[in-house]
C-alpha cells in the first residue's frame, strides 16, 4: 500500500472520528478522553505517510498545536470551554498545516458562534433559565473536516 492511501485512509478515520465526538458531544455534551487520545495518536502514522520531516517538521507541527491547544486551555481556566472540547481542538490541530490554523480556526469561532446563538434561541423557545452548554465539538469537527477538504481534496486549490 502506498503513502498516498494510507494517508488518505487515516485521514477518512480522522472524519469519522471527528463526527463521533460531535455527536458525543451533541447527546451527552462531553468528549471522551480515549476519542481525543485516538484523534492525537493517529496523527503520528499521518505525518509518516504524509512525507513529513522528522526535523523541523514533525516538532514544528507538534509545536504549533501545543500552542493552540494551551490557547483554549486558558479559556478553559476561566470556564468558558470545556475540557473535552479543548483536548479536541489540540488533537485535531495535529493534523492541520499550520498554513490553515488561521482559517481553520476562524471557521471553528464562527461555526461555535452559530451554534451558541442557535443554543440560546432554544433556551429562550423554552423559556429555560438553564446556563446554555455549547456542544463546541460539533464546531471544531465541521472546522477540521473543512480544513482537511482544502488541504487535501480540494481539487480546485492549485488553480488560485
Amino acid at each position: 500500500m502506498d503513502s498516498g492511501t494510507i494517508s488518505f485512509g487515516l485521514m477518512a478515520i480522522l472524519g469519522l472520528l471527528m463526527i463521533a465526538a460531535a455527536i458525543s458531544d451533541l447527546r451527552t455534551r462531553t468528549i471522551s478522553n480515549e476519542l481525543n487520545a485516538a484523534i492525537a495518536l493517529l496523527a503520528i502514522p499521518f505525518w509518516i505517510a504524509s512525507g513529513l520531516e522528522l526535523w523541523p517538521d514533525i516538532p514544528t507541527q507538534f509545536g504549533a498545536a501545543f500552542a493552540v491547544f494551551l490557547v483554549f486551555a486558558g479559556f478553559f481556566a476561566i470556564g468558558a470551554m470545556g475540557g473535552g472540547d479543548v483536548k479536541m481542538i489540540g488533537a485535531v490541530m495535529l493534523w492541520i498545516p499550520l498554513p490553515l490554523f488561521p482559517p481553520m480556526l476562524t471557521v471553528m469561532a464562527l461555526g461555535g458562534g452559530i451554534l451558541s446563538a442557535v443554543m440560546l434561541i432554544h433556551l429562550k423557545l423554552r423559556r429555560s433559565d438553564k446556563p446554555v452548554e455549547v456542544p463546541y465539538g460539533v464546531a471544531i469537527a465541521v472546522a477540521g473536516l473543512w480544513a482537511l477538504h482544502q488541504q487535501y481534496l480540494n481539487q480546485f486549490q492549485a488553480m488560485g
